[in-house]
């Protein structure tokens, strides 16, 4: 078993171990976990190839999906055109 294998299976332990804690804690343990994921995602392509790096980053997003769905959202947010507020009219008046 090569060491970039061995590992994406510790930080896959520690992905699911930060999902333990409790929720103050999961976001920081999120930018640790990505801050630390990305590199070896490199490692992991450059050391078995392509169709491996792209598995890893299919499983580092199933196992890190909120932030990358917060990271759309806010995208999402600021690509959408902003429109004047309308003054609402309100029922029965």
């Amino acid at each position: 078993m090569s060491v970039a294998l061995v590992l994406v299976c510790v930080w896959g332990a520690a992905a699911c171990a930060a999902g333990l804690a409790p929720r103050r804690y999961h976001w920081p343990f999120a930018w640790a976990l990505i801050g630390t994921g990305i590199p070896l995602l490199g490692l992991v392509t450059m050391s078995m190839g392509p169709a491996m790096g792209l598995i890893g980053l299919v499983a580092g997003a199933v196992l890190l999906r909120w932030p990358i769905l917060r990271a759309g959202q806010r995208l999402a947010g600021l690509l959408a055109p902003q429109e004047a507020e309308q003054p609402r009219e309100h029922p029965g008046e």
